[in-house]
């Protein structure tokens, strides 16, 4: 089985939110997201490297669902931003084995976590 190929690696990220407007705004203060809509129900997202989506059409998750966590250099500085934007911190900042990270809620209830393998300021 050849692992070369685009084949089986996940290559985008869907995830509810009840007002796709917040959330576009959430993701928008917080980390610079940019998004294309396709339509009132659902708006799709680019992080620079990653796409995924927003719909209206799926409960949001939070436990037992999967945890997509993001990188940053600079743990404290995402965590204001998380809290500025009006994110939910669900863990704070703790260390674990090759880093330290966070987790939070965005206004839609999708948990996520930030992570970096900084040293905290």
């Amino acid at each position: 089985m050849s692992e070369s190929g685009p084949e089986y690696r996940i290559d985008y990220v869907e995830f509810g939110a009840a007002d796709i407007e917040k959330t576009k705004r959430f993701y928008t203060a917080a980390f610079g997201w940019q998004f294309t809509d396709y339509g009132p129900d659902y708006t799709s997202f680019h992080d620079g490297r990653l796409s995924g989506g927003f719909t209206t059409d799926s409960t949001p998750g939070s436990r037992g669902g999967a945890l997509v966590v993001l990188y940053t250099p600079d743990l404290e500085s995402a965590l204001e931003k998380v809290k500025a934007a009006g994110g939910t911190i669900v863990k704070e900042p703790f260390e674990f084995p090759g880093g330290r990270r966070f987790h939070f809620a965005d206004p839609g209830g999708n948990e996520l976590a930030v992570w970096s393998d900084g040293a905290p300021s």
